[in-house]
């Protein structure tokens, strides 16, 4: 792969990165939860399933995700649930006195969350199989496809652990803990509100 190629596939892969998403709530929340630590495993579980997807694609398999309307949809419900289960576990946080700070979420649980949440969203089949046919041919090599599989799994599991970073200084974090009440119902909102939109969008066809 030219230095050229890789560059485009890099910036493309940093754009759907940054995209404002559910992924983006989730992370922020484990590091608000458990600190940096959770923070930074949510994000490399994510980075995970990203790179999982990519694997997918050049093996050929997520062909059968885009090409199965009953795998398609089976794994946008399980996304839609997952993401309506996240958002009513934030909306039923209970409320702490003062700024006393959440309770130190497991590493474990965290990443589980990170991963889930990338995995469970069959739209990155699409958006690999879109991304990755610039690049492929009958003619690309093994070592190819594992750059390519390589950078979009760093690039976006890099994005997210600058976000916790962010997040997780402790000037920022104080404050963020100091209102974690409210801050939870937001995403938690934001988190019911994408998966029932996701799950409508996946039964309505259904139904039509």
């Amino acid at each position: 792969m030219e230095s050229g190629q890789w560059l485009s596939l890099f910036i493309v892969c940093l754009l759907g990165a940054v995209s404002p998403g559910p992924s983006l709530a989730v992370v922020m929340n484990a590091t608000m939860a458990g600190g940096r630590g959770a923070g930074v495993a949510c994000a490399l579980a994510h980075g995970l399933g990203v790179a999982l997807y990519g694997a997918l694609t050049v093996a050929g398999l997520a062909l059968l995700i885009t090409g199965s309307p009953t795998l398609f949809t089976g794994l946008q419900l399980l996304g839609a649930a997952y993401l309506i289960h996240l958002g009513i576990r934030a909306l039923r946080n209970r409320p702490r006195a003062g700024d006393t700070p959440t309770p130190v979420a497991p590493a474990r649980g965290a990443a589980a969350s990170g991963f889930l949440v990338a995995f469970l969203n069959p739209k990155l089949a699409v958006f690999m199989l879109a991304l990755f046919s610039q690049f492929l041919s009958p003619a690309t090599t093994v070592a190819v496809k594992g750059i390519m599989v390589a950078t979009v799994g760093i690039t976006d599991a890099s994005w997210y652990c600058l976000v916790v970073a962010l997040v997780s200084h402790p000037a920022l974090l104080a404050r963020l803990r100091a209102n974690s009440t409210a801050i939870d119902r937001v995403f938690g909102a934001i988190l019911l509100a994408l998966g029932c939109t996701v799950m409508l969008r996946a039964v309505l066809p259904l139904v039509a």
